[in-house]
C-alpha cells in the first residue's frame, strides 16, 4: 500500500510525535548545550544530561508548554521566511554601504516587528492576553517600532568622510540604477 507524506506526517502527529518527542528532543537538547557551555558539572557529562532528561520530560508532561510550542513554531517559520526574502532582495538591490551601515539596522527593526507579531499572536491564541489590548495597538507599536528604525538609519547613514567614500563607491556600484545621463562609472575623481 502507497502512502503519501502527508498522510505519514499525519499518523506521526497520531502517534503524538509532534506533540511530545519533538519538543522534548528541543528542551532537552537546548538545556544539555546550556549545561556543556557552561561547564556547570565541569567534564562530567552525564550528570547534564540526566538534569537536561528530567527537565525535557517535566516540560512535555504539561499540555501548555507543548501547546505554546505548536503555536509559536510555525509562526516562527513564517517569520524566518520574510526575513529570508528580504535578505534576498537587499542582497540584490543594495550597495556596499548599505549592507555595512544600513541593512543591519533595517533587519533589526523587521525582526523586532517580526518578534513581537508572533508573541502577541501566540499569546492571544493561548488566551494568555487580558484588557483591551486589540489589534489596533499592535499595529500602532509596529507603526512606532518601523519609525525608529527609519530614523535609527537616517542617523547611522549620516556619517563621516570615510563613510562619504563608501557612499560614493556604492554609487559608482549601481550603475544603471542612477538616473539617466549620469555616468558614473567614467567620473573622473
Amino acid at each position: 500500500m502507497v502512502y503519501s507524506v502527508q498522510e505519514v506526517l499525519y499518523q506521526l502527529e497520531a502517534y503524538g510525535i509532534f506533540d511530545v518527542v519533538l519538543p522534548f528532543l528541543l528542551i532537552f537538547a537546548f538545556v544539555f548545550a546550556i549545561l556543556n557551555y557552561t561547564s556547570l558539572f565541569g567534564n562530567n557529562k552525564g550528570v547534564s544530561v540526566i538534569i537536561a532528561f528530567v527537565i525535557g520530560l517535566m516540560a512535555t508532561r504539561f499540555k501548555v508548554f507543548t501547546d505554546f510550542y505548536s503555536e509559536l513554531f510555525p509562526r516562527l517559520g513564517i517569520g524566518v521566511t520574510i526575513l529570508l526574502a528580504i535578505l534576498i532582495l537587499a542582497g540584490l538591490f543594495t550597495t556596499q554601504f548599505s549592507k555595512k551601515k544600513i541593512l543591519p539596522w533595517v533587519f533589526l527593526g523587521v525582526g523586532g516587528v517580526i518578534i513581537i507579531s508572533i508573541l502577541y499572536q501566540t499569546f492571544d491564541r493561548l488566551g494568555w492576553i487580558y484588557g483591551t489590548i486589540s489589534s489596533d495597538i499592535v499595529g500602532w507599536i509596529i507603526i512606532a517600532t518601523l519609525f525608529l528604525v527609519i530614523l535609527i538609519v537616517i542617523v547611522v547613514g549620516a556619517g563621516g568622510p570615510e563613510d562619504a567614500r563608501l557612499r560614493d563607491q556604492g554609487e559608482r556600484d549601481m550603475g544603471m540604477w542612477l538616473p539617466l545621463g549620469r555616468n558614473w562609472n567614467n567620473r573622473n575623481d
